[in-house]
């Protein structure tokens, strides 16, 4: 026993050795130097006790841990000078993001002590004074964003020793004189619009579109004319030649049109056949997201959240369509240092400024694992994001309702159960917020995805009544909506727990809410499933995708009870969520007599011989409260 004791306590003292060395602690210092000296109103989370590598916001690290390589932390309300003698000391720094603050103060010349140094971003802030006229020391920069802020003085020519620079904006400043011959072979983007410069333009920088240099006074170097010839050796042409050449001239000119025209045509109609016989396969979308920003709101972050980006990344982002819901489109966002959001670009807000704060404040202190995070949000008097992580496996209406064939992977009861267990815990907590008076309000598959862990996670919480009321309700609400609901701000606890146990039918059925029945007929989940029940068959309720598992047939139907009693008429008769939770987490310790309680089970399982019509006389006293 004394040796095992000893042997834990250097295994112990080995890990946290290891965990010690694996720290940056001089870049570390070098971090917490810099936001102690300068004035931040977005609180960090850089704390001394935390791992920088893993937890502080805006901070990447090498594969190794050893050494800090980016630092990004833009609109996050820095303002002042850069301190000096401390971004500096991160000898391994590669990428440096300030932009969007309100830092001032001439340029940091210490930045180019950095040898590592290759991207530097300090645009949008109240930077002045002349540009630094030795460069050279920032000889492995790459890209170097100046725009937007009050730099005057000349251009210095030592931009020339920049051998690495591909891309170079000086834009909106106040920078004056002639533009120097850089001459930099590598320079792929150049943009030094609305400055006040003059002259005339280099030869080397002819390559670039004038958009480059709009906003200045710069002319165009002359281009010399091409020397006339002497009289006596000008060429004598007769009146015949002259003709020639014209009736020459014309013939070419008609077969040119005539050949154009036949192309044309021909063009045309393959264009016909390829979109008439062959239908294409439509791609996914990716486009920007436009709208007007206000150049008086910005993104606000909360604490504890390591994304690090501002408006300008969002407009830049190549964004996806994930869907049209209820309160707005979401879209996938992917960012240029790689990060991939969720947005949502809410309509008909209907709240002012400080009730919209408000809701996103007691929303964005939600952390719980079966609740999507919010991140960030926007506001303005024309728009309104929020931001949430984004769900590489999708939601559960996705996984649901994908196209079934034979290709598809069905969604198994072991994962249905789970589903319905996690997302009755996020609601469950849900319900404890603001005093214990917070609603969710739109709930339904489609608003509940899955993580890395395969958890469910609620997501757009609270946005019910931040925007105009849905009435009558649209096709893909109406079957989650409770009875008593005729305006989406004024949801309930209540009506949550009814939403929900449409959700649990929804996961026992494989059927959407409100589906149509291949017909005009536009068949209600809710009352589909109770006049079956009545009938006491449970053949058509089951999903058939689940009738391949053996034994779970109990659990299934102890499952169809837990929904029905959520989804009765009368609200006061509905379970609390809390009690739901439990219902749904003892589901797996019904005794089935057959050992499956604690064991799981996968695609493939043995398929059931239950036959397609199982009576279920006990389930019928529910259904005959609930209609």
């Amino acid at each position: 026993m004394r040796m095992k004791f000893i042997l834990s306590q250097i295994l112990l003292y080995s890990t946290l050795y290891l965990l010690a060395r694996c720290e940056p602690i001089e870049d570390k210092q070098a971090l917490l130097d810099f936001i102690d000296n300068i004035y931040h109103s977005r609180n960090l989370n850089w704390d001394e006790r935390n791992p920088v590598c893993s937890s502080w916001v805006g901070i990447t690290c090498n594969y190794d841990n050893s050494r800090v390589i980016a630092v990004r932390l833009p609109a996050i309300g820095l303002k002042g000078s850069i301190p000096v003698n401390t971004l500096s000391r991160l000898s391994s720094l590669q990428i440096l993001s300030l932009r969007s603050n309100g830092i001032s103060g001439t340029f940091p010349l210490d930045l180019l002590m950095i040898p590592s140094l290759m991207n530097l971003y300090l645009q949008y802030n109240n930077f002045q004074g002349p540009l630094p006229l030795d460069f050279s020391g920032g000889r492995n920069i790459s890209v170097l964003n100046l725009s937007n802020n009050s730099f005057n003085g000349s251009l210095p020519f030592s931009f020339s020793n920049l051998t690495h620079l591909t891309s170079l904006n000086l834009a909106n400043n106040s920078l004056s004189g002639d533009i120097p011959d850089f001459n930099i072979p590598s320079l792929e983007f150049l943009d030094l619009s609305n400055n006040n410069l003059t002259g005339v333009l280099p030869q080397s920088l002819l390559r670039f579109p004038n958009s480059s240099f709009s906003g200045n006074n710069i002319s165009s170097p002359s281009v010399p004319h091409p020397t006339t010839l002497p009289k006596e050796h000008s060429s004598k042409f007769s009146l015949s030649a002259i003709l020639g050449i014209v009736i020459g001239s014309c013939v070419v000119a008609f077969v040119s049109i005539a050949l154009l025209l036949v192309l044309t045509n021909r063009k045309k109609n393959d264009d016909d056949k390829s979109t008439t016989s062959i239908p294409q396969k439509k791609e996914k979308s990716k486009k920007r997201m436009v709208f007007e920003k206000d150049e008086n709101s910005r993104l606000t972050f909360f604490e504890g959240c390591s994304l690090a980006f501002d408006l300008e990344d969002l407009l830049r982002a190549s964004a996806e369509v994930l869907g049209k819901g209820t309160f707005g489109t979401t879209y996938k966002a992917a960012i240029e240092d790689a990060t991939i959001v969720a947005v949502k670009r809410l309509k008909e807000v209907i709240v002012g400024r400080k009730e919209f704060e408000q809701v996103m404040e007691i929303v964005g202190s939600i952390r719980h694992e079966n609740v999507a995070p919010l991140r960030s949000y926007y506001y303005s008097k024309d728009e309104k994001l929020v931001v949430y992580d984004f769900y590489n496996h999708g939601s559960v209406s996705t996984l649901l309702h994908a196209k079934r064939g034979d290709n598809r992977i069905p969604l198994d009861w072991e994962t249905r159960l789970k589903i319905a267990i996690g997302a009755a815990k996020g609601i469950a907590h849900i319900h404890t917020r603001n005093n214990g008076k917070l609603v969710h309000g739109n709930i339904k598959t489609s608003n509940i995805f899955l993580n890395s862990k395969l958890n469910a996670c609620m997501c757009d919480l609270g946005l019910a009544t931040l925007t105009s009321p849905i009435a009558p309700p649209v096709m893909r609400t109406a079957g989650y909506r409770a009875p008593e609901i005729t305006d989406t701000r004024k949801a309930t606890q209540a009506s949550d727990v009814y939403s929900f146990g449409v959700v649990l039918l929804e996961l026992l059925t494989g059927k959407s809410p409100v589906h149509s029945s291949g017909g005009e007929e536009i068949i209600h989940l809710v009352r589909w499933v109770h006049s079956v029940v009545r009938e006491e068959w449970t053949g058509e309720v089951f999903d058939a995708e689940l009738m391949r598992y053996a034994g779970i047939e109990d659990e299934m139907v102890t499952m169809l009870q837990i929904g029905m009693s959520c989804v009765v008429r009368v609200p006061d008769e509905r379970p609390r969520i809390v009690d739901v939770v439990k219902m749904v987490e003892d589901i797996r310790s019904v005794d089935l007599g057959n050992g499956l309680s604690s064991g799981t089970r996968s695609l493939g399982s043995t398929r059931t011989t239950t036959p397609n019509r199982t009576p279920i006389s006990y389930v019928g006293e529910i259904g005959s409260s609930s209609v």
